[in-house]
């Protein structure tokens, strides 16, 4: 269980009945993303209040009226689920931040300038997102989020979430190493060996890892690779 310093309230109304539970705001929110949690584990107290602050315990007559059931577990992941939970303003800014990472992180993977086709750098995102005055909700799961994200960012930045094709060739005295950089970085469509121990491949992959994807091939080939992108 979470320690009573570490942990914020949970709240659920249900007609005129008031729920709460104490909770640790990061593993609610690990439940409202769909990951599998121990309910009880992120728990400071093993009981359902009607109010928290004072200890009061709801009533078993609302409880088992409004949830059918008494089960701990089962109240709480409905609480969490459905109610609200109330985070300190610090709580809240952390929270944030570190959502706001990710979904730049996947923003910055899988998108790209819709104009010119080359992947936007982090820093173009994240100062889009500043101008946009994007709000960032701490729960909501990261890829409902990254939808709104990307549609207050399309003023700002021609900008599109794609995966592209891209054709390879790699020289035969570097297939050992290159070959599994091709392979795995993305989904291979097609690949040939050549009669002269080369390789030609088509690799998908998000139109945001271009960079990365070049990079490493032209790291194990020292630069002799040759690759195309598709229409």
């Amino acid at each position: 269980m979470v320690s009573l310093d570490e942990a914020v309230i949970a709240r659920l109304q249900k007609g005129e009945d008031h729920f709460e539970i104490l909770v640790d705001p990061k593993t609610a929110e690990q439940l409202i993303e769909g990951k599998e949690v121990d309910v009880l584990s992120c728990l400071a107290i093993d009981a359902i209040f009607k109010d928290s602050k004072k200890g009061t315990h709801a009533p078993q007559e609302s409880i088992q009226k409004h949830f059918g059931t008494d089960e701990v577990e089962v109240i709480a992941k409905e609480i969490i689920l459905h109610g609200e939970i109330q985070l300190t303003t610090e709580q809240r800014h952390e929270m944030q931040e570190q959502k706001r990472k990710r979904i730049v992180d996947v923003i910055v993977k899988n998108a790209m300038d819709s104009k010119t086709k080359a992947p936007h750098p982090r820093q173009r995102i994240e100062l889009a997102m500043e101008e946009a005055g994007v709000h960032i909700d701490p729960f909501k799961p990261v890829d409902q989020q990254v939808k709104i994200v990307i549609d207050a960012l399309r003023p700002i930045v021609p900008i599109s979430m794609e995966q592209v094709r891209i054709s390879v060739k790699i020289p035969p005295q570097y297939t050992g190493k290159a070959y599994g950089v091709a392979r795995n970085f993305g989904v291979l469509e097609r690949e040939d060996w050549q009669s002269d121990g080369s390789w030609i491949g088509i690799v998908k992959i998000p139109a945001g890892m271009q960079t990365d994807f070049y990079d490493k091939l032209n790291d194990v080939t020292k630069g002799n690779v040759e690759t195309r992108i598709l229409k």
